[in-house]
């Protein structure tokens, strides 16, 4: 690492006001930066001074999605090979889905991040490193049949009308990940529903056979859930691409067709664990997510009038995007609420504004993504009337 240090310092005059490439001078902050923790540091007042800096959390981020990314590439292969019935093996079917998914993330990547350094090379400010996990994150929630372009599209949309319009990193009042899904889900509704998107069943990398199956359902769970009639109340029940019944450990597993990185809640709980361990995403907001959640669901079991309305709480918690929701969308410090009370509502009525459109609307059988942004748009209006509410207290206290 000093040799490389060394090497920076070398060739940092070169991008300095007055070098040859100066015009790159954005870039190679973003680079030097993401390497290592800036040097600078103030020569007076009061000052906390910390190693941990916006860049390392989103690192912190990155690790914490890793469990959730590399068991979304093996189901991937996984579902692949249910749908045409060979198994090649672990090796094999991890091989596959990882060439199915690396286009994705490279394409978010390369797409997000030009436009942020194209940005910041236009108003002459830093690169901004927000898109560190969101380029993660807009893979990892969108179908595996999800075209290329149709994803750089969407992603181009969500970092310029979604995060630089606002000001960018920081400023911007809807999770830009989330954005991109929502443009996704409008713009391209076929590409984001039905039985075919969410499990590749043809391969163009030469592994698996390359078969092409013509009479398979690849519908998630609460795709299903979603068209089931009223005369299967009772008798209803999952099952996976190959008709067999899915267990409440399927789900929880998540050997299950669903978005790239959204099915397994296992995965998704491990991230979870790292997350609140460094201190990064609060813990609050989770909690408070899936229990919103699991009220609202115990709520509409009691009416049981549709076949969604007698889904259990914990197979609400368990199905779709819902706990990669609560963990690692809902608890973004940017776009979610801030003050500690706040968190506990933001959280509970993420949950229960997901089960609520989930239940009625038999069109969008997801939910999480849409209770997500609508609470984006309140989470200042909570924490306004929680810091109300303290001031409120502390006077009556004053007084007395």
């Amino acid at each position: 690492m000093k040799a490389l240090r060394n090497y920076l310092n070398k060739i940092k005059p070169n991008f300095e006001e007055g070098g040859k490439l100066s015009m790159f001078r954005s870039v190679f902050d973003g680079f030097e930066t993401f390497l290592f923790v800036s040097n600078n540091t103030s020569k007076s007042g009061v000052h906390i001074h910390d190693s941990i800096d916006s860049k390392r959390i989103m690192t912190v981020v990155i690790i914490a999605l890793i469990p959730a990314l590399l068991f979304g590439m093996y189901n991937t292969g996984y579902q692949h090979n249910l749908a045409i019935g060979v198994d090649p093996g672990f090796c094999m079917t991890f091989l596959f889905g990882f060439l199915a998914v690396l286009p994705k993330i490279i394409v978010s990547y390369v797409v997000g991040l030009g436009i942020e350094f194209i940005v910041a090379q236009w108003k002459k400010e830093e690169i901004q490193e927000g898109f560190l996990v969101s380029g993660m994150l807009i893979p990892m929630i969108v179908p595996i049949d999800t075209p290329l372009w149709m994803i750089a599209v969407a992603t181009a949309f969500a970092v310029i009308f979604a995060k630089e319009v606002f000001g960018g990193t920081g400023y911007n009042i809807f999770n830009v990940a989330l954005v991109t899904r929502a443009f996704l889900f409008f713009a391209y509704p076929a590409a984001m529903s039905g039985d075919q998107v969410f499990v590749r069943t043809t391969s163009t990398f030469g592994i698996g056979g390359g078969q092409i199956v013509d009479a398979f359902s690849g519908a998630t769970p609460l795709g299903q859930i979603g068209i089931a009639g009223k005369e299967m109340i009772g008798s209803f029940h999952t099952v996976d691409v190959l008709g067999n019944p899915l267990t409440t450990w399927d789900t929880f597993l998540g050997l299950i067709p669903g978005s790239i990185a959204e099915t397994s809640v296992l995965a998704i709980l491990i991230g979870a664990a790292i997350l609140i361990f460094t201190g990064v995403a609060s813990w609050k907001t989770m909690m408070s997510c899936f229990i919103g959640g699991a009220f609202m669901a115990a709520i509409f079991n009691l009416a049981g009038t549709t076949v969604p309305m007698t889904v259990s709480p914990i197979d609400h918690l368990l199905l779709g995007g819902f706990a990669f929701g609560a963990v690692f969308m809902a608890t973004d410090p940017v776009t979610s609420a801030r003050t500690e009370t706040g968190k506990y509502i933001y959280g509970f009525l993420i949950g229960v504004m997901a089960i609520v459109i989930r239940v009625l609307n038999p069109g969008y059988p997801e939910g999480m993504m849409l209770a997500i942004l609508l609470m984006n748009v309140f989470a200042p209006l909570i924490d306004y009337y929680v810091v109300e509410s303290n001031v409120k207290h502390r006077l009556k206290r004053a007084v007395k």
